[in-house]
C-alpha cells in the first residue's frame, strides 16, 4: 500500500466513523416510530450506509462492503414500507453496525475478518419480507448474482463520487453551472474518500454541484465541508504555548503596575486583551459537547432495560454543554457507570411500578447546565430510591460501619454509604452488577478532576446524582495566599468564603475542643487547619499586643465537609496554568500541580481534599480500612472510648459516646414551640422533640446570653437566650437534649463504677481527674415521656 492509498483509507476510515456517530439514535428513533416511520430519517441512515458501501468497493474492501449492502437493502425495505423496524429488526440493525464499526477500526486486516453472521441475520430479514430474495440471501457475498444494469449503475454512481471528491479538492473555488445539479437521492452524497485516479469525463460537474447545494448542506454534507481536522497533539501543544504566553501576560501586567509610563502600559492592556481573547479562542478548540458522550447513552439504555427485563427510556436535556476534551474523557466512564446504576438498581421492573401507581414505562433524566463557572450535571430518575435500611444492613455486614456508627447516622449519611469502596446491595453478582466496584471510584474520579459529587434519594420517588466539575484543567482561576514566607494556589472552585479576625474577636471567636480549634460560622463549628502545621513549621508566635492579632481564615469544601485553613496572608486572584509536579514531590497528597506567578516565582498549588485529610478534619479512604491498622493499635483503640462531655447546671458534668452523638446545634428560645405538650423545633424538614437534660436529672439550668458579631448582647435578637443542643439518633428516631454547655470531646479508657447507675445513668467514671456520669440514653428518652419504636 502506497502513501496515497494509505492516506486514502485514513480519509475513508474518518468519514465513515462521523456517518456512524449518530446512527444509533436513528434507529432507536425508528424503532419507536414503527409503522409510521419518517421517511426522511430512514433515508439519512440510508444515505450514511450506502455512501460507506460504495467507498469501500472503490477502495477494494469486500467484506465490509459486502455488510454494508446488505444492511442498506434492509433499510430500502423499511423506506419501501416492506419492513417495518421493529425490536428485533432494530436489533439487527445495530449489530450490522457494530459490525461495521469494528470492521473500520481493524481496516488493516478487515477482508480477513468474518461477517458471515450478521450477514446471514439481515438475509432473514429480507428473505421475511420478499420471497425474491432467497436467491440472494443463500449467497450473501456473491454480487455477480445482481442485476447487470444495476450493477453498472451502482458503479457509475460510485465513480462519479469519487470523481466529484477529487474535483472538490483540486479546484475548490470553482463554482459549476447551476443547470447541470441533478442527482438522484441515492447518490447525492458526497464521498468520503478522495481518490488519485485520473478525472474521467463522465458528469463531475453535476456530483460537485450536488454536494454543494443547500439542501444537501442542510441534511447529510460531511463535516469536512465546513471544518478541518486538526491532530489533537497539536491542540495541546497550541494550549501549552497559550499557557506560557498567559504567564508572560500576568508578569507584564505586573511590571506595568511599576512604572509610570502610559505608552508602557497602554501596550500592556493591549497584550493582555490579546492574550485573554487568543486563550479564550484555543480552550473552545478544545471544547465539545457533553452530548458527544451522551450519545452513547439511549443505545446503553434500552440494551440493558433488555437484560434486565424493564421499560425505561432516557430523556436529555443541555447536550449542547461544552467541556474540555480531557474533562469528557475523564467523565465517560463514571457516567456510563452511574446510568447503568440507574437502570440496574433504581428503575423497578415495569410490574412493580404499575402496582404502586406508575407508569410501566420508568424515565432517566440527564440533564447539564453551566452555573457559577462551572459545568452541573444531573442524573435523574422517577424510581423507587435508595433502601436506607438495606444499605445500612449491607455496611454493617460488611464492616464498613459499626452499629452504634449506623444509629448515630441520618439518612442522607446512610445513602453516601455506596460510595465507600467494595460496597454493593446487589443479592448475587450479575454481567450488569453486584461486585462492590464502581461507585467508588466514581466518586475519586470526580474529585480527581477538582468535581464534587452529592447525591439525594427519596424513597418512592426516585433518586438525583449532581455532579459538578470545572470547564477545564489546563487554566484555572485560583486565590493566591501566603504562609512561611511561601505562596500557594488555591482552586477557586472549593472556595466557600474568607472570614478575616482582628483584635479580639482572633481570641475570643476561636474555640477549643481536644486541643483542636473551631470557629463558630453562622452557628455551625467549622473545623480548623492551620497551613504553617501542614507544611511542617512551627506554629505563628502571637503578637503581645491583641489588638494587632490577625487570623485570615480561608473556608474550603471537600468532599461535601467544610472546613477552614488558616493562611498568613490573602493576596489575589489570579489565572493560573496548571504544571505537572516534579518527581520529588508529586507523592505529597498536600499538592496537586505548580504554577509560574507573574513574577517569575513557582507556587504550589494545594489539594484541598489532601489538606483536609493531612488536617484530620477529613477522614482518608485508607483510615476508614479498619484492618489497616497493626493489633497493638487495634487493641489500644478497642479500650479508649470517644465520650462528648456535656455541662449540666453549675457543676454536674455527664458524658455520651460519640457514636451516639449525630449533630450539635445552637437553637434559639424563638424557634422551640409547643406540640402534643413537649417542647419541639423544626428541623430539617421534622419535628425534633428537645429533652430537657436539666429536668431528667434534676439539677437546675444555668444557661449565659449569647453575644452578637460585635461582642456585644445589644440587640434584642443576640441578647436572646440560646440552647445548645445534642442531636441524637436511635431505631431511625432523633431527639434534642439540651445541655448547658458542650465542654469537650475525650477519649478515655473507662472503668465505669455502676452504683451510681439508674435515673438515666450508666454508671460513673474518672476521667481527666474529674468524676463523670454516663448517659443511659434509650431510659433517658423514655423517663422524658418518649418511645424509641
Amino acid at each position: 500500500m502506497n502513501i496515497e492509498d494509505a492516506e486514502l483509507i485514513k480519509d475513508f476510515v474518518i468519514e465513515s466513523q462521523e456517518h456512524l456517530g449518530d446512527i444509533e439514535k436513528d434507529f432507536l428513533t425508528m424503532e419507536l416510530q414503527g409503522a409510521e416511520i419518517d421517511l426522511d430519517l430512514v433515508n439519512h441512515v440510508f444515505r450514511a450506509i450506502h455512501s460507506i458501501k460504495g467507498a469501500a468497493g472503490f477502495l477494494g474492501l469486500p467484506v465490509l462492503e459486502s455488510l454494508a449492502h446488505r444492511e442498506e437493502e434492509v433499510l430500502n425495505k423499511i423506506r419501501n414500507r416492506e419492513v417495518i423496524p421493529t425490536v428485533e429488526v432494530v436489533s439487527t440493525l445495530l449489530s450490522a453496525t457494530d459490525g461495521l464499526k469494528e470492521l473500520l477500526d481493524c481496516i488493516e486486516v478487515s477482508n480477513d475478518m468474518d461477517v458471515s453472521e450478521k450477514i446471514a441475520a439481515l438475509d432473514r430479514i429480507l428473505s421475511g419480507s420478499s420471497e425474491s430474495n432467497d436467491t440472494e440471501a443463500a449467497n450473501p457475498s456473491d454480487d455477480s448474482q445482481r442485476d447487470n444494469e444495476q450493477l453498472v449503475k451502482e458503479s457509475e454512481a460510485t465513480l462519479d463520487q469519487a470523481t466529484a471528491a477529487v474535483e472538490t479538492l483540486v479546484n475548490e473555488d470553482s463554482t459549476p453551472s447551476p443547470s447541470d445539479a441533478t442527482a438522484s437521492n441515492d447518490d447525492t452524497a458526497p464521498s468520503p474518500v478522495a481518490t488519485p485516479a485520473p478525472k474521467p469525463t463522465p458528469k463531475p460537474t453535476k456530483q460537485v454541484e450536488a454536494a454543494k447545494s443547500p439542501s444537501s448542506l442542510s441534511s447529510d454534507s460531511s463535516p469536512a465541508e465546513t471544518s478541518i481536522r486538526v491532530d489533537v497533539g497539536l491542540l495541546d501543544t497550541l494550549m501549552n504555548q497559550v499557557g506560557e504566553l498567559v504567564l508572560a501576560r500576568n508578569q507584564m501586567l505586573q511590571f506595568a503596575e511599576r512604572f509610570d509610563d502610559n505608552e508602557y502600559n497602554t501596550t500592556s492592556q493591549r497584550l493582555n486583551l490579546i492574550t485573554s481573547e487568543l486563550q479564550e479562542g484555543v480552550m473552545k478548540t478544545r471544547m465539545q459537547p457533553i452530548g458527544n458522550v451522551w450519545s452513547k447513552f439511549p443505545r446503553l439504555v434500552r440494551d440493558l432495560a433488555q437484560i434486565c427485563e424493564k421499560e425505561v427510556r432516557i430523556e436529555m436535556q443541555g447536550k449542547e454543554t461544552e467541556l474540555d476534551k480531557t474533562i469528557i474523557e475523564a467523565i465517560k466512564d463514571p457516567l456510563t457507570h452511574l446510568v447503568r446504576n440507574t437502570v440496574d438498581h433504581g428503575i423497578e421492573s415495569p410490574d412493580v411500578r404499575e402496582a404502586y401507581g406508575k407508569d410501566r414505562e420508568g424515565c432517566l433524566m440527564l440533564r447539564a447546565f453551566h452555573e457559577g463557572g462551572q459545568v452541573n450535571i444531573e442524573i435523574c430518575d422517577d424510581g423507587a430510591g435508595l433502601n436506607v435500611d438495606r444499605i445500612r444492613t449491607k455496611a454493617i455486614e460488611k464492616s464498613v460501619i459499626t452499629e452504634q456508627q449506623a444509629q448515630s447516622m441520618d439518612e442522607q449519611e446512610i445513602c453516601n454509604l455506596i460510595f465507600a469502596p467494595g460496597f454493593s446491595t446487589a443479592e448475587k453478582v450479575s454481567n450488569v452488577s453486584g461486585r462492590g466496584v464502581g461507585m467508588d471510584v466514581v466518586k475519586t474520579n470526580i474529585e480527581k478532576i477538582g468535581g464534587t459529587l452529592d447525591l439525594e434519594s427519596h424513597s418512592g420517588l426516585g433518586t438525583t446524582v449532581r455532579i459538578k466539575i470545572p470547564l477545564t484543567l489546563a487554566i484555572i482561576p485560583a486565590l493566591l495566599v501566603k504562609c512561611a514566607e511561601n505562596r500557594f494556589a488555591i482552586p477557586q472552585v472549593n472556595l466557600m468564603e474568607l472570614v478575616r479576625l482582628e483584635g479580639e474577636q482572633a481570641t475570643s471567636k476561636i474555640d477549643w475542643i481536644q486541643n483542636a480549634p473551631v470557629y463558630r460560622l453562622r452557628g455551625q463549628l467549622l473545623p480548623l487547619v492551620d497551613l504553617r502545621n501542614i507544611l511542617g513549621k512551627a506554629p505563628k508566635e502571637r503578637a503581645d499586643n491583641v489588638e494587632s492579632e490577625v487570623i485570615n481564615i480561608v473556608v474550603l469544601r471537600a468532599d461535601d465537609q467544610q472546613f477552614g485553613l488558616i493562611v498568613e496572608s490573602i493576596n489575589d486572584t489570579e489565572e493560573i496554568v496548571v504544571k505537572p509536579l516534579s518527581a520529588q514531590i508529586k507523592e505529597l497528597p498536600v499538592y496537586s500541580g505548580a504554577t509560574i506567578l507573574g513574577d517569575g516565582s513557582v507556587a504550589l498549588i494545594l489539594d484541598v481534599l489532601g489538606v483536609a485529610q493531612r488536617g484530620r478534619v477529613l477522614q482518608s479512604s485508607g483510615s476508614r480500612n479498619p484492618g489497616s491498622q497493626d493489633d497493638s493499635s487495634n487493641a489500644e483503640a478497642e479500650r479508649l472510648q470517644s465520650l462528648l462531655v456535656l455541662g449540666i447546671g453549675q457543676k454536674r458534668q455527664v458524658a455520651m459516646h460519640m457514636s451516639q452523638v449525630a449533630r450539635l446545634e445552637q437553637v434559639p428560645d424563638h424557634m422551640i414551640e409547643e406540640a402534643n405538650g413537649q417542647s419541639v423545633i423544626q428541623y430539617r424538614g421534622k419535628i425534633l422533640p428537645l429533652i430537657d437534660m436539666a429536668s431528667v436529672l434534676g439539677v437546675p439550668r444555668s444557661r449565659t446570653v449569647t453575644p452578637g458579631d460585635d461582642g456585644e448582647a445589644s440587640t434584642e435578637l443576640a441578647s436572646e437566650l440560646t440552647n445548645q443542643v445534642v442531636v441524637y439518633s436511635e431505631d431511625g428516631r432523633s431527639f434534642g437534649l439540651v445541655v448547658d454547655r458542650i465542654i469537650d470531646i475525650v477519649e478515655a479508657d473507662i472503668d465505669l463504677v455502676e452504683s451510681t447507675s439508674g435515673n438515666g445513668l450508666l454508671g460513673s467514671a474518672i476521667i481527666q481527674d474529674r468524676v463523670i456520669d454516663l448517659l443511659d440514653l434509650p431510659t433517658v428518652i423514655q423517663s422524658a415521656g418518649h418511645r424509641l419504636a
